[in-house]
């Protein structure tokens, strides 16, 4: 995929809003994404710690998303959300199925997998790098008013009208041809 032909970022759709910093000890933003973060490698989401998000925040909201997948419409890996506003850090795994390392009511919507966890990085072979997007969402509401059972475009739909702010950072990763 050439970077010209690149499909523009989930956020490029929403109103402009305000940024804050997330970082990870896993995924350097810019970077090619590690392996323990792949789907068929490790599948293990990676560590969050985010700051400098306005104070009127009532809670956070955590996605994954390739907008380079070859599906007209990209790909969800991770839908989180309810995360309260006292949770600043998610640690290596948490997406997980088991909810191990989340806080209370925090909720994972379905991803485009069909499940509800981080699934990693699975681009096909010779497609190219694909951009994968973790944003942290500052959230005005302590309850974004979706479920478990939501899919990621009502989750979006819902963050569109509820994001105080924003974080991203985005690390690459492709399979070679006949990899």
């Amino acid at each position: 995929m050439s970077e010209q032909a690149r499909p523009p970022l989930p956020h490029d759709f929403h109103p402009q809003v305000p940024a804050f910093t997330v970082v990870s000890d896993d995924v350097r933003d810019g970077d090619t994404l590690p392996d323990e973060h792949v789907y068929a490698e490790g599948n293990v989401s990676p560590h969050l710690r985010w700051e400098g998000f306005p104070a009127e925040t009532k809670s956070f909201a955590v996605t994954c998303y390739d907008p380079d997948a070859p599906t007209g419409s990209g790909f969800w890996h991770w839908v989180l959300f309810d995360i309260p506003a006292s949770v600043t850090e998610l640690p290596r795994a948490a997406g997980s199925g088991d909810f191990a390392g989340l806080p209370d009511g925090a909720v994972h919507a379905r991803n485009d997998y069909g499940t509800r966890d981080f699934g990693g990085a699975a681009p096909p072979a010779g497609d190219g790098p694909h951009r994968y997007v973790f944003t942290v969402y500052a959230v005005d509401q302590d309850k974004l008013g979706a479920d478990a059972g939501a899919s990621p475009a009502v989750v979006g739909f819902n963050l569109r009208f509820h994001t105080l702010a924003r974080a991203q950072l985005v690390a690459e990763y492709e399979v070679p041809a006949g990899g």
